[in-house]
């Protein structure tokens, strides 16, 4: 009977003036050998309008082929762009990995390094000091717990050796004044050797080497003693500064030598302590360029720094300066020096204080000589008047 329905309505002329498609669906049940068969009828639309007949198409098979390509290279760019981001994201994410591991490995190591170092340190600052037969010497930590021992000798053993950094390595830098009848300078002149007395100078052909700045021998002979007590304190190590020093002064007048172990170390930077030295500052003078490295400034007589100039003369003018001061008998050289200091160049202040104080000793010798010039010739008249009568 569905068969019969959808016939008839494709008979129909209704159905033939409608230029929509049409749809039609016919469900035919049968039971057959009590089986029950569904069988579906599908109309699909269509449209009743002419259909002008196909034209030839002009189309070549070499355009078709073009034209497949064109379509399928975008296809392929895309799907090699895929594989290339692909393997890109897969790169990073081995880079990735492998400096996670790098930098977990490291971490290991340098904790495992600084576990190694912490217990050897515990274990030979920690350690109780042992006599001449090998018997532990009792201490302050003696009744404690054997770790709790360790660990504060380890600590007492990190501040000393903070304090051997910082402080200078003993608190009486220079012996005590000599008695008599041995000959004790009554001044102490204190010395930088870095670019006061000599200046480091690197090349490719020779490496370091230090030059001697022109007056060097004029200073000691002048200032030696018994004028001054030369010391040489400077910020160098021992092992440098000891051949520059022997060097530099084959005739003995530098009686003392201190170096960077004798320094106070002080926001970073190592300070010449005067105060350390064991002499009475109203009588110590420190010559060095670097204001900062010397812990008394009153006792600072600044020099120039040099830079290796061989026309240099401040050497010479330092000379007659100290020997000046030292043969004035001045009680307090800390007033002099504090004098020098309102001057931009204190050598140069000397120098012209120095001439001034030459032309008043040209002027009173004169007024001396006339003054010995006229008594003599008022004698030689009063006598020669007398004879006459």
């Amino acid at each position: 009977m569905a068969s019969l329905r959808c016939s008839y309505l494709l008979l129909r002329p209704s159905f033939f003036r409608n230029s929509n498609r049409t749809l039609c669906r016919s469900v035919t049940q049968e039971v057959t050998g009590g089986r029950r068969r569904l069988t579906w009828l599908t109309l699909h639309r269509y449209s009743t309008q002419n259909i002008a007949p196909e034209k030839p198409s002009s189309v070549g098979l070499a355009d078709e082929l073009l034209a497949a390509k064109i379509q399928a290279e975008p296809q392929e760019r895309r799907t090699e762009e895929g594989g290339e981001e692909g393997q890109s994201s897969e790169k990073e994410q081995q880079e990735k990995e492998k400096t996670w591991r790098t930098l977990k490995y490291s971490f290991i190591a340098f904790g495992v390094m600084v576990t190694g170092m912490s217990g050897v340190l515990i274990w030979s600052w920690g350690s109780p000091n042992m006599d001449m037969e090998g018997n532990p010497i009792p201490d302050e930590f003696v009744s404690m717990p054997v770790i709790q021992q360790y660990l504060y000798r380890t600590w007492r053993g990190m501040h000393d050796m903070n304090k051997m950094i910082q402080e200078p390595s003993r608190e009486k830098l220079l012996p005590d004044p000599l008695k008599e009848p041995y000959i004790q300078p009554p001044y102490t002149l204190v010395l930088e050797l870095r670019d006061v007395l000599v200046h480091p100078e690197w090349t490719y052909e020779t490496g370091w080497r230090f030059k001697k700045r022109p007056g060097v021998e004029f200073l000691l002979h002048h200032c030696a003693p018994p004028l001054f007590e030369i010391v040489i304190y400077t910020t160098e190590q021992g092992f440098t500064a000891f051949p520059l020093i022997d060097h530099l002064d084959p005739n003995g007048y530098v009686w003392y030598r201190l170096f960077k172990d004798t320094t106070r170390y002080v926001e970073g930077k190592h300070v010449k302590d005067l105060t350390c030295l064991n002499r009475d500052l109203s009588k110590v003078i420190c010559v060095d360029w670097d204001s900062d490295a010397v812990s008394c400034p009153r006792n600072h007589l600044k020099l120039e720094r040099w830079d290796g100039n061989m026309t240099d003369q401040s050497l010479l003018e330092l000379g007659f300066m100290l020997r000046t001061i030292a043969e004035s008998e001045v009680s307090d050289v800390r007033e002099v020096i504090d004098y020098y200091r309102t001057f931009d160049s204190p050598l140069a202040a000397f120098r012209e204080n120095h001439r001034k104080a030459q032309e008043q000793e040209m002027v009173l010798s004169q007024k001396a000589e006339e003054e010995r010039q006229s008594k003599t010739f008022t004698s030689s008249w009063t006598s020669s008047f007398l004879r006459r009568r």
